[in-house]
């Protein structure tokens, strides 16, 4: 089974579930939970330059025999990286470690002060280039994005922030759908912050014959977002797909929609120091 996609502000399809792959091990970690993804069905990985695996999730996409034009991948551009000249030559480190001629999205990992304009127009560039299929930003806040849209002339196709039901970030959500920008959600499953424990999602989900996990990632699907959780277990990767077969109420989405505690378990991208 294959995930639904979604079509961004250019055009381009985007499978609404995929891998993300943070903290996963280079090598034969990485290598085998891509692996996993692809058989089970996943059409999208998500890395990045900092996560220091891009060339295991290249191996492992050589050796799924998947076709490329089937797959949607994702990197970013790390802050040290940032600034015009530096995210041009970054992006060809990317692509070299992946092994790929291209990639489907390309972000702009954090909006590290005076420079993410700059680096914003580096992949203004890769895109008029064809080097990339689609651009766009991650962990901006609204000011980010303004500051952003008025000194560039792309509007980002995706914006990838930290959300899930202890953080729905409902505002920045609301200004990313009247721009036609698609909200994509890391750390979907809040990192070990509990939620699987919280009694509301545990009675849903005893309700539909699923775990928190397929609550919480069909809650994503539903309100509209994006969603890439992370896994290196095979039958979780597997477990993370199966969320299409069942559909929560307007009820249940009010229930979790007030989870909310604006809790967030990242930095805020307002102030962070890497």
């Amino acid at each position: 089974m294959t995930a639904p996609v979604i079509t961004l502000n250019n055009g381009l399809q985007m499978p609404v579930v995929g891998l993300g792959v943070w903290k996963a091990k280079d090598g034969e970690e990485v290598k085998t939970a891509v692996k996993a993804a692809l058989a089970a069905g996943y059409r999208s990985i998500d890395t990045a330059a900092v996560y220091q695996n891009e060339s295991g999730v290249g191996e492992a996409i050589r050796e799924s025999g998947v076709p490329r034009e089937e797959l949607f991948i994702t990197t970013k551009v790390w802050n040290s990286d940032q600034g015009y000249e530096s995210t041009l030559q970054a992006f060809e480190t990317s692509l070299e470690k992946l092994g790929l001629d291209y990639v489907d999205l390309y972000l702009v990992h954090w909006p590290v002060k005076g420079k993410y304009i700059d680096t914003y127009r580096a992949l203004e560039k890769l895109y008029a280039d064809g080097r990339v299929r689609a651009i766009g930003v991650s962990n901006f806040h609204i000011h980010h994005l303004e500051d952003l849209m008025a000194h560039t002339s792309v509007v980002p196709a995706v914006n990838q922030i930290e959300l899930h039901p202890r953080l729905s970030q409902t505002e920045i959500r609301s200004f990313c759908q009247q721009h036609g920008i698609a909200v994509e959600a890391w750390s979907p499953l809040m990192q070990g912050g509990g939620i699987f424990e919280n009694e509301t999602l545990r009675a849903i989900a005893e309700k539909h014959g699923k775990t928190p996990a397929q609550v919480v990632l069909r809650w994503d699907i539903q309100s509209g977002i994006v969603t890439i959780p992370k896994s290196v277990t095979p039958s979780r990767i597997q477990e993370n797909l199966n969320i299409f077969d069942f559909e929560l109420s307007a009820e249940e989405m009010a229930q979790i929609d007030a989870l909310n505690e604006n809790r967030r378990v990242g930095a805020d991208p307002d102030n962070f120091n890497f």
